[in-house]
C-alpha cells in the first residue's frame, strides 16, 4: 500500500496551501520530542515531515498529484498487483528498470547540485543567525534599557531577518533529491523555528518581557538541534 501524504497530514487533496501548513504545524507540535514529550513519536514526525516536504511546496505537490493520478490510472487499467496478467506486469517492471538506469547519472548530479547550492549555503546562513545570539544577549544584559544597546540588538535581529529570507529563497530554489527528503525536512522545520524565534525576540524589544526573550532562545536552541540532525542525516546518506 503506497503512502498517502494527504492522509498523513489529515487534509484532503483539495486543501489550500495555508490549510496544509496549519495541519503540518499542529502535527509537528504534537509529535516532535522538543515540543511535546508526552506525545513524541519519531516515526510519525518523520512521516509528517516527509509529507509536508512534498505538499508544502506547490511545485512538489503538483508533481505528486500527477504521480497519484498516473498510479490510479494504472490500477484502473489492471496493472496493480494481482490484477494485470503476467505479460503486463513484466513489461511494466522492465520499463521501470530502464527508467531507473537512465536516471541514475542525473540523480547523482542532482544530489551534488542540491548539496552545493542549497544545503550548504542554507546551513551556513542558519549558523550566522544562531551563533551570535548568546553574545548579543550578554551585551544587552549590561543594561536592557540602554538605547544604544537595544539598537544594536535590534540591528542584529534585522540581520537575522535578512539571512533567514535569503536561506528560505535558496531552500526553495531547487527541489531536493528523494534521498535527501529527511535532510530537507529537518532544514525546513529548522527555518520555521528560526522564524518563530526571531519573532519572539522582536516582541522582547517592544515590551522588555523576559518571557519572549527566553522563548526566543529556546526556539533557537531547537533550531540548532534540527540543523545538527540534518548534518547527521547527510552523513548517513553519503
Amino acid at each position: 500500500m503506497r503512502s498517502d501524504h494527504y492522509r498523513t497530514l489529515n487534509v484532503t487533496p483539495t486543501a489550500t496551501q495555508a490549510e496544509i501548513k496549519q495541519a503540518y504545524r499542529q502535527l509537528a507540535k504534537q509529535f516532535h520530542p522538543d515540543s511535546n514529550r508526552e506525545t513524541a513519536n519519531h516515526e510519525q514526525i518523520a512521516k509528517v515531515n516527509a509529507a509536508y516536504e512534498v505538499l508544502g511546496d506547490p511545485e512538489n505537490r503538483k508533481s505528486y498529484d500527477q504521480q497519484l493520478q498516473y498510479l490510479t490510472q494504472l490500477e484502473e487499467a489492471g496493472f496493480s498487483a494481482g490484477r494485470g496478467n503476467r505479460q503486463q506486469r513484466t513489461a511494466a517492471a522492465q520499463a521501470r528498470h530502464y527508467k531507473q538506469q537512465q536516471t541514475i547519472p542525473k540523480a547523482d548530479e542532482h544530489l551534488k547540485q542540491w548539496l552545493t547550492q542549497v544545503y550548504t549555503p542554507v546551513s551556513q546562513l542558519v549558523v550566522r543567525i544562531l551563533k551570535p545570539l548568546k553574545e548579543q544577549i550578554d551585551a544587552l544584559a549590561a543594561d536592557p534599557f540602554d538605547d544604544q544597546l537595544m539598537a544594536d540588538f535590534q540591528e542584529y535581529l534585522e540581520d537575522c531577518r535578512d539571512r533567514l529570507s535569503r536561506a528560505e529563497t535558496i531552500f526553495h530554489s531547487l527541489p531536493n533529491p528523494k534521498t535527501m527528503a529527511g535532510v530537507a525536512a529537518h532544514l525546513y522545520y529548522c527555518l520555521n523555528q528560526v522564524d518563530d524565534g526571531i519573532e519572539q525576540l522582536e516582541f522582547f524589544t517592544l515590551n522588555y518581557d523576559d518571557y519572549y526573550l527566553h522563548t526566543g532562545q529556546e526556539l533557537f536552541r531547537i533550531a540548532a538541534g534540527l540543523r545538527r540532525e540534518a548534518q547527521a542525516a547527510v552523513k548517513e546518506v553519503m
